[in-house]
């Protein structure tokens, strides 16, 4: 496949971009070696090499998830400096 003019035109409308003439030209050969490269790995025999769905072995790295027990409401409020029965006590921020 050739770069040419008219695609790197292509691609920065889609882009949204705006290049001059000298970033034209190095994009234009940038965009030409990755795709020779692309091209160069189409060369490979992949027949016998099987689809890689994850780059590891490791399954599920995380912890297990279990129900363990929280601190009560009591013990929450304990070290409130301001609190009723049920809820912490805040200053009035929004005025009317």
């Amino acid at each position: 496949m050739e770069v040419n003019d008219a695609l790197v035109q292509q691609l920065a409308d889609l882009a949204r971009l705006e290049f001059n003439d000298q970033e034209k030209v190095e994009i234009r050969g940038e965009l030409q070696r990755m795709i020779t490269f692309v091209e160069k790995l189409n060369e490979l025999d992949t027949t016998n090499v099987k689809p890689l769905l994850h780059l590891t072995d490791d399954y599920n790295v995380f912890r297990e998830d279990r129900v363990i027990p929280g601190i009560t409401r009591e013990e929450a409020l304990q070290n409130a400096p301001s609190a009723t029965e049920e809820y912490f006590k805040v200053p009035k921020i929004i005025k009317k």
